[in-house]
């Protein structure tokens, strides 16, 4: 069985909506197709994945709305298209395991963040399960309170100093 990562490595983009909108219940990382100008804009931090998402095909998963802008010294191999699909490198077994469970009713491939690990571009890649609209009240209203709470120790151990 793969390892569990939690996508440490020097993080480029991120989504953070995803945790808004989603439960997510298991990471996975997987290299990506690149040319060699996107990769130039990646490690440039000229990405964006707030609305990507994956797909699984024939087999293949593929990753679909995420921008990386075009490189600005870039060469006439440039890709034209900055929201392309790009297909996404896993091994057989963690893909049919996606496969499986994200077939189940509420389930959705999710990418998280894009980091740089030992030189090579990652994405990882999260199985959600969709929010309701009262379960994100509910998550505001716990952040809230506890922002009130670190408010209030942090205004008590001034007042004991």
């Amino acid at each position: 069985m793969a390892k569990k990562n939690d996508g440490n490595g020097k993080v480029l983009a991120q989504n953070k909506k995803a945790s808004h909108d989603y439960f997510i219940e298991d990471t996975y990382e997987a290299g990506m197709v690149l040319t060699g100008t996107e990769i130039k804009s990646i490690r440039n931090a000229r990405v964006n994945i707030g609305d990507a998402f994956a797909t699984i095909r024939n087999g293949e998963i593929h990753i679909h709305n995420m921008h990386i802008s075009p490189f600005e010294q870039g060469n006439r191999h440039n890709p034209t298209d900055p929201t392309r699909t790009r297909k996404l490198l896993m091994h057989k077994a963690q893909i049919s395991k996606l496969l499986g469970l994200s077939k189940q009713d509420g389930y959705s491939i999710v990418p998280l963040k894009i980091y740089i690990r030992n030189g090579y571009a990652k994405l990882l890649l999260g199985l959600g399960k969709g929010k309701k609209q009262y379960d994100k009240r509910d998550a505001a209203a716990k952040r809230d309170a506890q922002r009130d709470i670190q408010r209030v120790l942090r205004e008590k151990q001034k007042v004991a100093r």
